[in-house]
């Protein structure tokens, strides 16, 4: 059997042949690994939460279609967006997902006609790259570089890729890179965006994790964003619901319904007792975030200090649950230094490159393991010398 042509674009993911690595030298080689590859949050949901989730699974009518969004959800996410950003949203600009990467990879299918042009930042996560391919649409990359402290450039998009581009994709708290967007640049997307009538698609996965007193911000709060665009939310990152698949697709009422539309000939909506947990994480959740930013801060600082004392000085991200590290020039990319750091330490990050070019000199580092786990990678940096030995 032949796959269609779109799917010569997709390969398997990195994180799986990363964890096959892993539990290849695990068997084989009995080292202990240090996972810092995966973004996985470890820290669990409220017990709140939790509850309302096992005690919703256990009741027989909740196991319907659940076609439509319980309006309590919807109201719950009204009062949350009004409360958290600041930020007025009618039912008619709320669509519920299964996740955020369920409408990252299906919107490019709504706006983009073969051969039309979606800009993405590079580095980037890798769905963003898979989605515009699968729909057949071209990439346009907007590199985002360390002297530019990660923010796209704008004024390096060429005017031929402006006239090509449907659709971009923005996700500030940066996701390889940790950048934060500031308030210029937001005003400048939007600006950008209309003057060039393309739709932004604005990842916000990341919005509550961001250090050092920062307020959440949201895309949605500025002047002019829902005519140009969508954002995008996640109870994942924020409450610790990765596994429990929900998601908020939100901003310009005409994308809303479309995607509606197409959601109606795709799925039967979100698990009823999942949406009922989405409603207690609202309502109840905030001490749990604030704990979650508290515990993301605490081991950006220790990796910061620990790992710099064994020689790998790396810079603190202002948000999101990584560190982009930089790799020294010794080795030929990302991928080779990983792959030396993993064999000579048992250390296995996520090299660069799997995010795309701009990556290449670059290394990601999840902070979702213990304060125990950093302390003894660091340890293990300095009795190997990995780093200290290119100084000689």
């Amino acid at each position: 059997m032949k796959l269609a042509r779109r799917m010569r674009a997709l390969h398997t993911s990195v994180f799986t042949e990363l964890k096959a690595e892993k539990e290849r030298l695990e068997q084989e080689e009995q080292m202990t690994v240090l996972d810092f590859s995966l973004g996985s949050p470890d820290i669990p949901p409220a017990q709140s939460v939790i509850d309302t989730l096992c005690e919703q699974a256990a009741v027989p009518a909740n196991y319907r279609y659940a076609v439509s969004p319980l309006p309590e959800l919807v109201k719950a996410i009204q009062d949350w967006y009004q409360e958290h950003y600041e930020v007025c949203l009618k039912p008619s600009e709320i669509c519920l997902l299964q996740g955020s990467q369920e409408a990252l990879v299906n919107l490019p299918l709504l706006f983009c006609n073969p051969h039309d042009g979606y800009l993405i930042p590079d580095p980037y996560y890798p769905a963003y790259l898979d989605a515009p391919r699968m729909a057949e649409a071209d990439v346009l990359f907007m590199p985002l570089k360390e002297e530019n402290d990660y923010l796209i450039d704008f004024d390096a998009i060429s005017e031929e890729e402006r006239k090509k581009a449907r659709m971009m994709l923005v996700n500030y708290p940066n996701n390889p890179t940790g950048a934060v967007a500031p308030d210029w640049f937001i005003e400048k997307l939007i600006r950008f965006a209309s003057d060039n009538h393309i739709l932004v698609v604005y990842d916000n996965a990341y919005s509550d994790l961001i250090f050092d007193g920062s307020k959440p911000k949201s895309f949605l709060s500025y002047p002019g964003a829902k005519e140009v665009g969508v954002e995008l939310n996640s109870f994942s990152k924020s409450y610790g619901m990765a596994g429990a698949r929900l998601g908020i697709l939100c901003g310009n009422e005409d994308v809303i319904a479309a995607y509606r539309n197409l959601k109606s000939n795709m799925d039967y909506g979100v698990f009823l007792p999942v949406q009922y947990a989405g409603i207690t994480a609202l309502k109840t959740g905030s001490p749990v975030v604030a704990k979650t930013r508290e515990t993301y801060e605490i081991r950006r600082r220790l990796m910061v200090s620990e790992f710099s004392q064994a020689g790998w000085d790396l810079k603190l991200p202002e948000g999101t649950m990584f560190v982009w590290a930089k790799i020294p020039d010794e080795w030929q990319d990302s991928f080779a230094f990983a792959k030396d750091l993993l064999h000579e330490t048992g250390i296995l990050v996520t090299p660069g490159l799997a995010f795309g070019e701009q990556g290449r000199r670059y290394v990601r580092l999840a902070l979702v393991v213990s304060s125990y786990t950093i302390r003894t990678a660091a340890k293990r940096l300095l009795d190997t010398r990995f780093f200290l030995r290119l100084e000689h």
